[in-house]
């Protein structure tokens, strides 16, 4: 688990929360890995387990897309309680989310994928292969 036992679902439910209504899946995607990378840099150590590939549309968590899988749109009520840990985010972990919210919030999934395609942890990263913790760390920290 990531800090303090949460994991990305924690993390999904927590920004469809803050958002207060349905994005697009690509959206929560990109979020969630913003949310991973800036923790990352900012704290050194992963906010959560999951991990990233490099898919064509840039990082995706292949355990969240299987739980959203062929949907275009996420509430907060579509992420199954029974994915969540049943931690609530630790203050650390939400000051870091809502500051990736305030700064890519107001972008579609399209714009955060395209955003993604010109940093280097996705670019190279082979395709749909896992990025690594320790490129999107050196990248993030270099901002």
């Amino acid at each position: 688990m990531g800090e303090s036992g949460i994991n990305i679902f924690d993390v999904a439910k927590y920004i469809l929360h803050s958002i207060g209504g349905e994005i697009s899946t690509m959206k929560l995607q990109k979020l969630c890995y913003y949310c991973q990378a800036w923790h990352l840099a900012l704290e050194g150590e992963p906010l959560f387990p999951q991990e990233f590939e490099a898919w064509a549309n840039g990082p995706v968590c292949r355990e969240l897309f299987n739980a959203h899988k062929g949907w275009f749109g996420i509430r907060e009520e579509d992420i199954p309680q029974t994915s969540c840990s049943r931690v609530e985010l630790p203050e650390q972990a939400t000051m870091h989310v809502d500051r990736v919210l305030e700064d890519y919030g107001c972008f579609d999934g399209a714009q955060l994928s395209e955003l993604t395609h010109g940093e280097s942890p996705w670019k190279d990263a082979r395709r749909n292969q896992i990025i690594p913790l320790a490129s999107i760390k050196k990248y993030y920290e270099s901002l």
